[in-house]
């Protein structure tokens, strides 16, 4: 290995963690590869206070659903891709992400209604905030600093959240999956959104 770094981490976890040192790497490694799957190995996380201050005013924004006809054709095409690609998505999953990405077709409750977009990097931010808050393992100071920033933020996201998003993170929380499987498929949804 030629990584001073790496070698000093593998280090201070074999011979010098006690059991407390041991669950903190723990869940940081957890949180790293699900940072990993959900930004494509970037390492620029975006910040989501900032950039959700920025796009307040495109959240609720409006975009005209075009002519029915289109519309239908582009849903039937998105069902066939959907079905092609994840397979194992029940018939409501399916229906819901049909929901979710045509323009006009989302739930009356979404504050994106009406084609208002949150951009890839920062719902996947703001998923990786709200998956790690609702197990626990989200900092004190991370924590205090989002409710400075965006008041009641799990409600907000929760909101903000295309439901195809909302019902793989349920599943998630209530260990309905598992954490590979949640990652596959918050990776499908945000390649699609």
């Amino acid at each position: 290995m030629e990584n001073p770094e790496l070698i000093q981490v593998l280090d201070y976890i074999l011979n010098r963690c006690d059991e407390a040192s041991i669950d903190a790497v723990a869940e940081a490694v957890v949180r790293r590869r699900r940072q990993l799957v959900l930004f494509g190995g970037s390492l620029n996380i975006p910040d989501p206070q900032r950039m959700a201050r920025e796009l307040s005013g495109k959240i609720n924004g409006s975009v005209s659903a075009g002519m029915a006809g289109l519309r239908k054709t582009i849903q039937d095409m998105t069902i066939r891709l959907i079905r092609q690609e994840a397979p194992e998505l029940t018939d409501a999953q399916v229906e819901e992400l049909t929901r979710a990405w045509i323009p006009g077709g989302r739930d009356e409750d979404s504050p994106a209604e009406g084609g208002g977009r949150l951009p890839r990097d920062l719902l996947a931010s703001m998923i990786d905030q709200f998956v790690s808050f609702s197990l626990g393992t989200l900092g004190r100071a991370e924590e205090k600093k989002l409710r400075d920033d965006l008041g009641s933020w799990p409600e907000r996201y929760w909101k903000a959240f295309p439901p195809v998003i909302r019902l793989i993170v349920n599943d998630y929380i209530k260990n309905e999956i598992d954490e590979k499987e949640f990652n596959r498929k918050i990776g499908i949804a945000l390649e699609t959104i």
